[in-house]
C-alpha cells in the first residue's frame, strides 16, 4: 500500500502515531491524554481526521466512540521513514547514516557492537 503524502506528517501528527503505534489502537481522548503538551481535544481530533485521509489510519466504530487504529504495520512506516531519511540527509548512503549513528552513538555496549557486526557479517553473505 501506498501512502499519500506519506512523508508529510507534522510534528504533532508523527507523536499521535508515535501513541497509536505503541497502544495498537486508541480513542481520540486516549490519543490527547497520551501525547505531550497537547493541544485542544478538538485540535487532535481534526489531526486524526487529516492522518485518516492521508490513509495512515482507520477508524472503527465502538460503541458511541471511535477507535483510531494504524493502517500500515510499523515495521513498514518504519522502512518508508527510514529510506526517507537516507535520501533526504545522506544521499542514499547507508554507510553514511551507520557512520553518522555510530559518531552519535558512543555509548554503545560491547553486545551491541557484536550485534551490529553480526548485522554486518549477514547482509555481506547475503549479497546485499
Amino acid at each position: 500500500m501506498v501512502l499519500k503524502n506519506q512523508h508529510k506528517l507534522s510534528r504533532r501528527e508523527r507523536q499521535i502515531m508515535d501513541v497509536l503505534y505503541r497502544r495498537g489502537k486508541a480513542t481520540a481522548a486516549e490519543v490527547h491524554a497520551a501525547i505531550p503538551d497537547p493541544p485542544s481535544y478538538s485540535a487532535v481530533r481534526a489531526m486524526l481526521r487529516v492522518l485518516e485521509e492521508k490513509g495512515h489510519i482507520r477508524h472503527e466504530a465502538q460503541d458511541l466512540r471511535y477507535i483510531f487504529i494504524p493502517v500500515v504495520p510499523r515495521e513498514k512506516a518504519r522502512r518508508s521513514a527510514v529510506r526517507h531519511l537516507l535520501e533526504t540527509f545522506f544521499e542514499g548512503s547507508p554507510e553514511q547514516a551507520v557512520a553518522t549513528l555510530l559518531d552519535v552513538s558512543r555509548d554503545l555496549s560491547p553486545e551491541e557492537l557484536d550485534r551490529l557486526a553480526a548485522l554486518i557479517e549477514k547482509a555481506r553473505k547475503e549479497g546485499r
